[in-house]
């Protein structure tokens, strides 16, 4: 690939970000709003497999398949040293789709 303006500033954004999130109060908003953005998409993709009712295995196989991916990313995460704000992002995503999810679950069983 060549070496475009795009390219350079993708490729430093994870380590911009992390540098950006090195406060601890910056960290702790950007883990809270993706838990929170996790936790609508979570919250919209069961509100939208239960209205449609014809979606239903296309959209837990579509999670179940995301969830996965991310546990498989999760790995490499782990096993790379410095800093650990990705893997903090990820889980967040993960646990706020999760939540969002039997939210909707127990909002539909009542």
């Amino acid at each position: 690939m060549q070496a475009t303006r795009l390219n350079r500033l993708s490729g430093q954004l994870l380590s911009r970000l992390s540098q950006w999130a090195e406060n601890p109060w910056r960290r702790f908003s950007l883990l809270l709003l993706v838990l929170l953005a996790g936790f609508s998409a979570g919250v919209s993709i069961g509100s939208v497999a239960g209205v449609l009712m014809v979606i239903d295995p296309v959209g837990a196989l579509v999670v179940v398949a995301a969830s996965e991916l991310a546990i498989k990313a999760r790995r490499p995460l782990l096993k790379r040293g410095g800093d650990k704000l990705p893997l903090g992002l990820l889980d967040m995503a993960r646990m706020g789709i999760v939540y969002g999810l039997l939210l909707e679950g127990v909002k539909s069983s009542i």
